[in-house]
């Protein structure tokens, strides 16, 4: 077959092709029941409905805006014009001369206009979607007669999907019908499609880097990226806090400026050394903060670095969070002492005043009397109560350790030392509360350790060379009277002064009878939650000779009297074999009564010692006692350790 034969065919399969979707256009249209004589769309948007369609496609209108411009300009001043529809036929933006937009309006051809073949009949755009292909329609290939003026070209439209979400048009003038006219829409199609494809991979792109942007700022540590000549790319919101520095500021700054000794530890880097969980001082914006400093090269081709990625964690966080974990904090507050003796109730508040203070605290008294709860009230009452509460007791630390367990220590400082170092009681209750108890205890030469941190905020960890800044409130306590100890030439007056800057004596036990009762109470109730048996049932008599007793050691020694009671099932021993409570109080002598107490004390202490097979750990906590304190009753009481277990 020649060649001008075989052109021939295809054409007239191509004509034949069009009649075909004609045909089946007009057949559906006659189907809607579209009258030849109808002019407007039977369905035409406006006001709110017109805007909520619009919302629905901005995303289709943005993206397509562009490629109806470049087919009104192509064919600009010819008397054609552009129209973009949704996936039902609603016109979304139409464009081209005004001349023939007037025309087009006057058969409102206007955004809001369905032109699916429901509402209008056969037309480029409303049989392309329904064919599902690009279609031409020209003059009376229109189903309704008005539209017979024009001449069509039309293209589905589909997202990156696949689904069809629209069409392109371009109309004009039936007399100015040309094959080429479709060619141009299906390019302008094609060329929105790549478009929606490009916009949809730039949004997940946008999406996963927003994503990894909200994990990265989510994370507590601070990070920063650092590019190959030492300048900050990026910083995330945690290292922006950290360093007082906004997003904009970052701009140009070299992290020289944050970190010193940049260029040893750059070259480092190059070598192949990388820090990780380096104690630095960083510079902030507001100031110097005391952080750990780890690096992680990024590399590109070949191992080659181009650039590196630092992680700095504030040091005061990390204690908090350590702090939580090994629950350095005060669980008491003033609400939970309890008391009802007026001289009492004047101390509570007088404490309670002094809470906001950053000044030292003193707190006197006998053994007993709670000189730790009323020195975790006051840090809960204050401004550091967020931060930790750490204790530790002078006087039960071995005089070798004492330095160290303060102030820390470096690596190698001394034989034994943990690898690294370790951080003293200052640096863990930096920003918080120290208390020291047993003040009276602590040898005399580190005294004068100690007050150089009192007086400055600074200190040097044993073994090493610089100096670190605290911020630490003090709450020492004592059972001494150190004004004595001052005169004997055993505490310091210097340090004396300076701790004895709010001083809290309170009082004993025998001066505030009236609270005995109440405390009873309260002990009893807890007692028997914590030892799960059933709270006990004192008499009025009972109670008169539990405040009758001058109780030499003070509440501790009422809580551990109470224990006993719940734990011995007293209100029938009282009666049978124990003249603490129900004997004749009024005719024993006092060293008599003392003596019962303390031989019901011993029985106790052997029997609960010997129901643990004579391991002293497990009976000191049964008892609420320390494994120091067990030893020192276990020696006052004669009670044989000499098989004891760890």
């Amino acid at each position: 077959m020649s060649q001008t034969a075989m052109s021939e065919l295809r054409e007239f399969k191509q004509e034949q092709a069009v009649k075909d979707y004609i045909t089946r256009s007009h057949a559906r249209s006659q189907e809607y029941g579209v009258e030849l004589g109808r002019i407007y769309s039977s369905k035409i948007l406006r006001g709110e409905a017109l805007r909520e369609k619009m919302d629905e496609n901005r995303e289709l209108i943005e993206t397509a805006m562009p490629f109806l411009q470049q087919l009104c300009d192509f064919v600009r001043g010819s008397g054609f014009f552009a129209i973009l529809t949704d996936w039902e036929g609603c016109i979304l933006d139409i464009q081209g001369d005004d001349e023939v937009l007037r025309e087009a309006a006057r058969l409102e051809m206007n955004p809001g206009a369905y032109m699916h073949e429901r509402h209008i009949g056969t037309n480029a755009m409303g049989t392309a979607l329904a064919e599902k292909i690009p279609v031409q329609v020209d003059g009376d290939e229109h189903y309704v007669t008005a539209y017979h003026r024009w001449t069509c070209s039309a293209a589905p439209i589909h997202d990156p999907k696949g689904r069809m979400i629209g069409t392109l048009d371009l109309t004009g003038r039936s007399h100015l019908v040309h094959s080429h006219t479709l060619g141009m829409v299906v390019a302008a199609v094609n060329a929105i499609e790549q478009m929606l494809t490009i916009r949809q991979a730039n949004q997940k792109l946008e999406l996963a880097r927003n994503s990894i942007s909200t994990i990265i700022d989510a994370i507590t540590s601070g990070i920063f990226t650092v590019g190959p000549r030492g300048y900050i790319k990026t910083m995330n919101k945690t290292a922006s806090e950290m360093l007082g520095y906004k997003p904009e500021e970052i701009r140009g700054l070299h992290i020289a400026s944050v970190v010193d000794n940049w260029e040893n530890i750059q070259q480092n880097l190059e070598k192949g050394i990388n820090y990780m969980e380096e104690e630095i001082d960083a510079n902030g914006k507001n100031g110097r903060i005391h952080c750990t400093f780890s690096t992680y090269p990024v590399e590109y081709r070949d191992g080659e670095h181009q650039g590196v990625v630092c992680v700095i964690k504030e040091a005061r966080r990390l204690r908090k969070i350590a702090h939580k974990m090994a629950g350095s904090r005060a669980v008491y507050t003033f609400d939970k002492i309890v008391g009802r003796n007026q001289q009492f109730l004047k101390l509570i508040d007088y404490a309670h005043r002094v809470s906001d203070s950053p000044s030292t605290v003193l707190i006197t008294g006998e053994s007993g009397v709670g000189k730790e709860v009323f020195a975790q009230a006051i840090h809960n009452a204050s401004d550091r109560r967020d931060e930790a509460f750490v204790a530790i007791n002078c006087g039960a630390l071995p005089r070798n350790l004492i330095e160290s367990e303060l102030f820390g220590y470096e690596d190698g400082a001394f034989t034994g030392a943990k690898r690294g170092g370790q951080m003293g009681k200052f640096e863990w209750a930096d920003g918080g509360t120290l208390f020291l108890d047993e003040i009276g205890e602590m040898p005399y030469d580190m005294q004068t350790n100690l007050l150089r941190v009192l007086e400055t905020g600074k200190l040097f960890r044993v073994g090493g060379n610089k100096e670190i800044d605290v911020d630490v409130r003090i709450i020492a306590a004592t059972n001494k009277d150190l004004r004595t100890e001052v005169e004997k030439g055993n505490f310091r007056r210097d340090l004396y002064y300076r701790l004895n800057v709010v001083p809290l004596e309170l009082m004993p036990l025998r001066e505030r009878k009236d609270d005995i009762s109440l405390l009873v109470d309260y002990f009893i109730t807890v007692k028997s939650m914590k030892l799960g048996k059933n709270p006990v049932m004192l008499s009025r008599d009972q109670i008169r000779r539990l405040t009758d007793y001058h109780w030499p050691g003070n509440i501790r020694e009422l809580e551990n009297a109470v224990e006993q009671i719940i734990n011995l099932n007293t209100c029938r021993l009282w009666e049978q074999d124990c003249q603490i409570i129900s004997g004749d109080l009024e005719t024993t002598p006092q060293g008599n009564e003392i003596e019962c107490l303390e031989e019901m004390e011993r029985r106790h202490i052997e029997r609960v010692y010997q129901s643990y097979n004579g391991n002293v750990s497990l009976a000191a906590e049964a008892l609420g006692i320390g494994r120091n304190t067990f030893y020192r009753k276990a020696k006052k009481y004669q009670i044989d350790c000499s098989k004891t277990k760890q």
